[in-house]
């Protein structure tokens, strides 16, 4: 199986601080972790956030009950700068990192960088699919800046 690298980029109108907190605290990524038709119980994700602290979380997908299972090991976390994790279930070990710039007119960038991503993480589907996701944590964002 060969491997590969993917990046993903987006601008949010939110602090670093709130974009660190979502993608690390349960009760903001139930709202939005994994693609359109899954879901992610609160009680399904484990955050101990700290270098080797365990990151699980398990999908619903909402049409069969189907789970998918994500076990990571923090490797870096630096509020609210950088957050690493990796997934040594998956062959080569996927490691995940996400680097949150403050932009300083109010918006964050947020970089997802994947190295040692399976092939069939990397196909157009499981790629779009992905995209969903992201696109559900920048709804959910959007949301809480409204609020």
């Amino acid at each position: 199986m060969t491997t590969g690298e993917l990046t993903y980029r987006r601008v949010h109108q939110a602090s670093p601080e709130l974009l660190f907190d979502v993608l690390t605290q349960p009760e903001h990524l139930t709202h939005f972790w994994g693609p359109t038709g899954t879901t992610t119980p609160v009680a399904n994700i484990t955050v101990d956030l700290r270098p080797g602290g365990a990151f699980e979380t398990v999908m619903v997908n909402e049409e069969d009950g189907n789970e998918y299972t994500m076990r990571a090991v923090y490797v870096e976390v630096v509020r609210p700068k950088r957050l690493v994790w990796t997934e040594a279930d998956l062959e080569g070990g996927m490691t995940t990192v996400i680097t949150f710039r403050d932009l300083g007119d109010g918006h964050t960038e947020v970089v997802t960088h994947q190295t040692n991503v399976p092939e069939a993480y990397r196909s157009p589907e499981a790629q779009a699919g992905f995209l969903t996701s992201l696109d559900r944590c920048d709804a959910y964002v959007a949301s809480l800046a409204a609020a």
